[in-house]
């Protein structure tokens, strides 16, 4: 399995290098409510609106995600509530232990 994992990166790698090296021609990327326009290689502004369009997408995913770790601490503070009142109710209905003869 480590194996197969290594060869689809390896595949991967060399997509992305065989990409860059095809698409070396510099583009004018303008920002347009900014004055700003940059001179970039075009294989570094589709691979870098790729991440940052990963790194939104995680984000957008990790804020959507707030009601279910919200519920999941409930519950581990619930159960831990819950575990100790068992383990008072316990220790009540126990009965003393006599001391041993010797």
């Amino acid at each position: 399995m480590k194996f197969l994992w290594w060869l689809i990166l390896a595949l991967v790698a060399l997509v992305l290098i065989l990409f860059a090296v095809s698409n070396r021609e510099a583009v004018l990327v303008e920002l347009w409510p900014l004055p700003l326009k940059l001179e970039l290689p075009l294989y570094l502004v589709v691979l870098g609106m790729l991440v940052i369009g990963f790194f939104a997408g995680q984000f957008v995913t990790w804020i959507g995600g707030w009601r279910w770790r919200r519920e999941a601490r409930r519950s581990r503070e619930r159960i831990a509530r819950l575990e100790r009142e068992l383990d008072a109710a316990r220790a009540e209905t126990r009965p003393p232990v006599a001391a041993l003869p010797r």
